[in-house]
């Protein structure tokens, strides 16, 4: 105890270890030797009386042997005296048969000893009876050949024998005869023969000279059928073996491993197939042994391809399966000189496949282009590089272009894959499933522009994307980005695969003719232009509902306007304008036309259709809706001629606003021609006559242009602050997009709107004609 407390009162001192711990490491060690030795003690122990009892075991048994080998003992010496009684009996057996022979002998004295030399000799050869010397040293010889396996030699003996005795190849019958039983033997002994050709053929490491040695004496001796099985099989084994060995290593190749599987495959089917007409020649029986040796390969084939391709889903699968066909196809098509004809065969058992690898790349395009979340990744991966919607940028929500981005980004990726044999037998479908992916983009874009919608032929969208169109800017914006896709990128992409030079290029493609790929390019792009065109009309038609209808759900172009009025003739009139609605439509069409100059820049084919479009609708609207006729129909309403003369110089204006703006139109043309119609008739029927009521059409036309030209200028004295606020109210958003837009059309003073056009255009007279038309 005392030295734990000196140890404790100077702990710091460095160097003297304290006895406590001496005594306590070496007692630890002594006990712990102490139990090894006892341990070891005990296994000895163990050991020891294992030993003692293996010994006592071994005793037991030793003296168990003992005993047997006393009885074997007794039981040789038994044994012994038996064989020696036997013996006894022999020796007395053969005493008696010697002295039976030697009677036998001397009575038989006459016969000849020739004879008895033959039968000697026929009773050692074991050869049926009837057998002459000749036939049966032959078969001799035979045996001889066929205990040395000399097949060559035999194979040349039994073709001599045969040539030299045609009836051996006979069917023969059943009586012992002579000849029957050297036949019976010829053929036992040919049999063997064709046994050994087969071992040699059928021996995996056999040397191909050696085999075709095999198979000709198997076609001398008359087994062709055989001989060929036999070849087709050798062949099979072959190429399994190849196959197997290059299976153990393209796990790292998964890409390859179709390329490399057919010309394993096409190869091995080349050789066997000359090696079947140099053996065979060219009987149709082996050729068409061949051709269906050869399609089950391809059934094979195609199975492997399938069983070690990468999953289906992924862009490598899809570039796998391309390459696949163009491989294989330009295999068959070499092939093809050889007489075997497999292309409708791999096309067949590979069509499945394809389209399955297909449908699973664009389900995968179809998550990257619907769901923004999902696709993340390629976004970053897509904005390092310059994009064709950067001029989007400034006017769009981010999300609209990265759609835009993502679709042309997975497009390209797929197209990419396609070889051009793959083009040529899948073209259509890949085209046909661009579509569909056009189709959804395109709904996804009408389902991101705000307002509703009065068209249930829209196919609802599960996926939806992750921004929406709120200003005129990015409404634009959307249709621009839809535009460029479909009028620039797609098609440059599509034309890169689709290109004339890569058709050339491969044997097979020179029977395609080259209509057939420009037809379907024309109805793909027919379907896709016809998509856009719903995303189009959809933008218009919520357009112009805007225009039309105000906040709180009331028509601003109503058929009040024609009721109203103060005079009786616009003719006479000192001003004549069109009505305050249709003003707001100029306005809000050169605002808009404003708008997609900055927003569409360069895009002058998108921005002239759009405005047609929109003109179009406008004008559909009014021929469609049935209460604004139905007011004109009414017993209780008092028409007049200003009515009629006011709504017929609308339709003017708005034809002329058309014509004004560079896109004229015979739809336009037509519906206003139509609704004049309808006017007429609806006023002649409520007894006003349009004969005395109506001016000369030019005056129409020429009030029109001038309509154009005042509010243009804005001398027409009236402005849109005179317009009742709760009849027509230009829309907030029509001015909010640009600083610059006048508010009034008293205030517009630009005389290059709507596509730059300029005022000496309202000079050449245009009446219901479409000039493009």
């Amino acid at each position: 105890m005392e030295s734990s407390e000196e140890d404790d009162d100077f702990p710091s001192i460095e160097g003297i270890t304290p006895q406590s711990k001496i005594d306590s490491f070496y007692q630890s060690h002594t006990e712990k030797g102490i139990r090894e030795v006892c341990c070891e003690l005990m296994d000895l122990k163990d050991a020891v009386e294992n030993l003692c009892g293996n010994m006592q075991t071994k005793y037991f048994s030793f003296l168990r042997l003992s005993e047997e080998l006393v009885e074997m003992e007794h039981e040789l010496v038994e044994l012994r005296k038996h064989i020696s009684a036997q013996g006894i009996l022999v020796q007395d057996l053969m005493s008696g048969v010697c002295h039976e022979l030697e009677e036998w002998n001397h009575d038989n004295a006459t016969i000849d000893d020739s004879q008895q030399d033959i039968e000697i000799n026929e009773s050692r050869s074991h050869l049926p009876s009837g057998i002459d010397s000749k036939n049966a040293t032959f078969l001799d010889n035979i045996d001889v050949l066929l205990a040395e396996h000399r097949v060559e030699e035999a194979i040349q003996a039994i073709d001599a024998e045969e040539r030299n005795c045609p009836e051996l190849k006979g069917p023969g019958d059943d009586s012992e005869t002579e000849e029957m039983s050297y036949r019976s033997a010829f053929l036992k002994r040919k049999s063997m023969l064709e046994e050994q050709l087969i071992g040699i053929a059928e021996q995996p490491l056999v040397s191909i000279l050696e085999q075709k040695k095999a198979l000709a004496g198997l076609i001398l001796l008359g087994k062709g059928p055989l001989a060929h099985q036999l070849l087709l099989k050798s062949y099979g084994y072959r190429l399994r073996k190849s196959i197997g060995d290059f299976l153990s290593s393209c796990s790292v190749y998964p890409i390859t491993f179709p390329v490399t599987l057919s010309r394993l495959v096409f190869s091995m089917i080349s050789l066997t197939t000359k090696e079947s007409g140099s053996i065979f020649g060219d009987n149709p029986v082996y050729t068409n042994r061949v051709v269906q040796w050869a399609e089950w390969e391809i059934e094979n084939f195609v199975r492997l391809v399938k069983e070690n391709a990468p999953s289906s889903e992924t862009v490598s699968a899809l570039g796998a399966a391309s390459s696949c066909v163009q491989a294989s196809l330009s295999y068959c098509s070499m092939l093809e000189s050889q007489g075997l004809k497999l292309s409708k065969l791999l096309l067949v058992l590979l069509r499945p496949y394809i389209e399955e690898v297909l449908e699973l790349n664009f389900r995968r395009a179809r998550r990257i282009v619907l769901n923004t979340a999902e696709s993340d990744e390629i976004l970053l991966q897509s904005l390092r590089t310059p994009s064709p919607f950067s001029m989007f940028i400034t006017s769009s929500n981010g999300a609209l272009i990265d759609s835009g981005v993502n679709f042309m980004d997975i497009i390209e990726e797929i197209l990419s894959q396609l070889t051009p044999l793959a083009v040529v037998h899948f073209g259509a479908n890949v085209l046909t499933r661009i579509s569909q992916l056009f189709d959804k983009y395109m709904d996804a874009l009408i389902k991101s522009l705000p307002g509703p919608s009065d068209d249930d032929n829209f196919t609802e969208v599960k996926e939806i994307l992750y921004f929406r169109a709120e200003t005129d800017s990015e409404k634009l914006a959307l249709l621009g980005i839809a535009f460029t896709i479909l009028d620039e990128l797609l098609p440059l992409a599509v034309a890169q695969v689709w290109s004339p030079k890569n058709e050339s290029k491969e044997p097979s493609t020179e029977s395609i003719a080259p209509n057939v790929m420009t037809a379907e390019l024309k109805d793909w792009k027919r379907h896709l232009q016809h998509s856009f065109d719903k995303l189009r009309d959809h933008f218009c038609r919520q357009y112009v509902l805007c225009f039309i209808y105000s906040r709180e759900g009331k028509t601003r172009l109503n058929a009040q306007i024609y009721l109203s009025g103060d005079g009786e003739d616009l003719y006479w009139g000192n001003d004549p304008l069109p009505s305050l609605p249709f003003q707001a439509l100029f306005a809000k069409l050169q605002q808009l036309a404003i708008v997609a100059g900055d927003v569409l820049l360069g895009k002058e084919k998108i921005q002239k259709n759009l405005l047609a479009r929109l003109t179009e609708t406008v004008v559909m609207w009014l021929s469609d809706e049935q209460e604004f006729w139905d007011v004109f129909e009414d017993e209780s309403v008092l028409l007049k001629p200003l009515g009629l003369q006011q709504l017929i110089l609308d339709m003017h204006f708005t034809v002329e606003i058309a014509r004004f703006a560079g896109y004229p139109s015979r739809h336009i043309h037509q519906i206003a021609s139509a609704i004049i119609a309808r006017a007429i008739r609806t006023f002649s029927a409520r007894g006003i006559d349009p004969q005395s009521a109506l001016p000369e059409d030019e005056w129409f036309v020429e009030t029109a242009k001038s309509s154009i030209n005042k509010l243009l200028l804005g001398t027409s004295g009236s402005d849109l602050s005179e317009i009742d606020e709760d009849h027509i109210v230009l829309p907030d958003e029509v001015v909010s997009d640009s600083d610059d837009t006048a508010s009034s059309l008293s205030t517009l003073e630009s005389t290059e709107s709507f596509a730059s056009a300029s005022m000496g255009e309202l000079d050449s007279p245009v009446y219901f004609t479409d000039p493009e038309g």
